[in-house]
């Protein structure tokens, strides 16, 4: 065969076995260069996560305090400053202020000291109208603890009441935390507990000294024998007292 005036001469038999053997080594090639790969195919690389900006500790906005009303009672022991709930307990600290502003709590006296231990340290003192027809509003209804998230916590100013509905003038002040006195919708009967609506903000020692004054032994009725003060601790005065200003 002649191919641009050049002859070639091709044997047929070594043509196909050069194929062939070129065939194996590319197959060869092929299965060693395979044999490189792995049998598993790597894991995914997750993206590059960017953490979110850091936020200023200045740019959040502390959530509002809330609002509430200062009023001193001026006793004969020494003054009692208290701050009222108005924003949590509305009802309770409106009636309140009503006798304060009125003036109903002038003369008024702390006349109750419950004891429950001998030394003082827990129990409660109690004051207000005491049952005086001059003194006394229509009652209020009431705020339970359940609602307002308040509690008788050391301090806590709350209403003194009988049945529910009933809470007037007379209140009382906790010596000790008396927890015992929320709400506590899981028991059965009257449950509601009695209505907090602030807590002693300066005169815990006064009220202390109040809760150590002597009792008579034969005086009070029922659950209050034996916690009546044999002299009663004088309100002379209940004012609203301004918010003491930032220094």
């Amino acid at each position: 065969m002649g191919l641009c005036g050049v002859s070639v001469s091709i044997n047929l038999p070594g043509m196909k076995q050069l194929v062939a053997s070129l065939a194996v080594l590319a197959f060869a090639a092929g299965s060693a260069f395979a044999q490189t790969l792995p049998l598993v195919p790597p894991p995914l690389v997750p993206p590059l996560l960017v953490p979110p900006p850091l936020v200023s500790p200045a740019a959040v906005a502390p959530a509002p305090k809330p609002a509430t009303v200062r009023v001193t009672l001026r006793t004969a022991q020494g003054p009692i400053v208290l701050e009222l709930e108005r924003e949590r307990a509305p009802i309770t600290t409106a009636n309140f202020l009503r006798y304060l502003d009125q003036k109903k709590l002038d003369g008024a006296v702390f006349y109750r000291a419950m004891k429950l231990t001998p030394d003082g340290a827990y129990g409660l003192i109690q004051g207000g109208a005491n049952g005086d027809p001059k003194r006394v509003l229509p009652p209020i209804r009431h705020e339970p603890t359940s609602r307002t998230g308040l509690s008788h916590t050391d301090g806590a100013i709350s209403m003194a009441r009988g049945a529910l509905g009933t809470a007037g003038s007379d209140f009382f002040i906790s010596v000790g935390a008396l927890t015992s006195l929320d709400a506590d919708l899981s028991k059965p009967g009257d449950n509601q507990g009695f209505a907090v609506f602030g807590h002693v903000a300066e005169g815990m020692d006064v009220v202390r000294k109040i809760m150590a004054a002597p009792t008579s032994a034969t005086k009070g009725e029922g659950v209050m024998r034996g916690q009546i003060i044999e002299t009663p601790v004088r309100i002379v005065s209940a004012r609203r007292t301004p918010a003491p200003t930032s220094p």
